[in-house]
This record gives structure tokens, C-alpha cells and sequence, in this order.
């Protein structure tokens, strides 16, 4: 079984889990350029957001449900602001994408939280 077929009705949990396989690859990739500090928190804080999305769903009620999805936005700016620095910085490698794929991240958990809290 594929993580495709056990999230295929969640859209969160598939763009998390395909997000963090694309910063296992950049973070390797800064590894390979000897640029272990931010590789190491990248990698801890964008993997992160998908495990924290997984967790999410087994809350034990939606105060916790909507608690865990705020812990996973702020792993997500977290991670937001090491791919910043990466951007901002000359002999980094381009992350614009994972910059782009983050921004979408958010706007889901954002209105995932929002739409929890109405109902």
C-alpha cells in the first residue's frame, strides 16, 4: 500500500507527506554543500509538518484536534523561515518551489482550523 491509498481522502496529509519527501531531497542536498546546521532544522521542522498533520487525526476531540493542527502551523513557519534564509542567501539552492508548496500548506491548515472552529 501506498501513502496514496491510506490518505487518498486527505488532501493535508498527502501534500504534507509529499512535502517532506521533497525536503528530505533539498536537505540532502544542503548536506552535500556542508551546510548541516539548516539541513538539520529543515529537515526537523519540515518533516514535522506532516507528522504533526498524521497526529492530528487521531485528536481526541476538536479543542485537540485544532490544537495539534496550530503545533503543525508553527513547525510550518519554522520551517518557512529556514527556507527563507535559504532563499535570501547566494550559495543556497533555489527553494522557491518549497517556498510555493508551503504556502499552500498554510492556506489548507488555515482553513481547516477556521472551518473546526465554526462547527
Amino acid at each position: 500500500m501506498t501513502f496514496n491509498e491510506k490518505y487518498k481522502n486527505n488532501a493535508l496529509l498527502i501534500k504534507t507527506f509529499e512535502f517532506s519527501l521533497k525536503i528530505i531531497d533539498f536537505t540532502e542536498s544542503l548536506q552535500e554543500k556542508k551546510k548541516f546546521v539548516i539541513g538539520n532544522q529543515l529537515l526537523k521542522s519540515g518533516t514535522s509538518i506532516g507528522a504533526n498533520s498524521k497526529e492530528a487525526q487521531n485528536a481526541e476531540s476538536k479543542a485537540d484536534f485544532i490544537h495539534k493542527l496550530k503545533i503543525t502551523i508553527k513547525e510550518a513557519d519554522e520551517t518557512e523561515y529556514w527556507l527563507f534564509l535559504c532563499d535570501a542567501h547566494k550559495s543556497y539552492p533555489d527553494c522557491k518551489e518549497l517556498l510555493m508548496d508551503l504556502s499552500e500548506i498554510l492556506k489548507i491548515l488555515n482553513k481547516i482550523i477556521s472551518t473546526s472552529k465554526i462547527k
